[in-house]
């Protein structure tokens, strides 16, 4: 299984970088730099999916993939 997609990005407004996982949904995070960020997302990444299994919620397979990733040649 492929893992999920991250997007991260710097919001001006709160003068750092948020990152989510689109895929599963209110999974996201806040650093002052991209490391520190994509840290503190794959700590929520893993505490969404343990509190998912804990409720017997069912588990997104990864599937989100943006757009630019169909033209791009790797």
């Amino acid at each position: 299984m492929k893992d999920y997609y991250i997007n991260i990005f710097y919001s001006d407004e709160d003068e750092g970088y948020i990152v989510d996982i689109p895929d599963l949904k209110f999974c996201s995070a806040f650093g002052n730099t991209p490391n520190e960020a994509l840290k503190e997302v794959l700590e929520a990444k893993e505490a969404w999916l343990e509190a998912a299994k804990k409720e017997k919620k069912k588990i997104p397979k990864p599937r989100y993939k943006p757009i630019f990733y169909k033209f791009a040649v790797l």
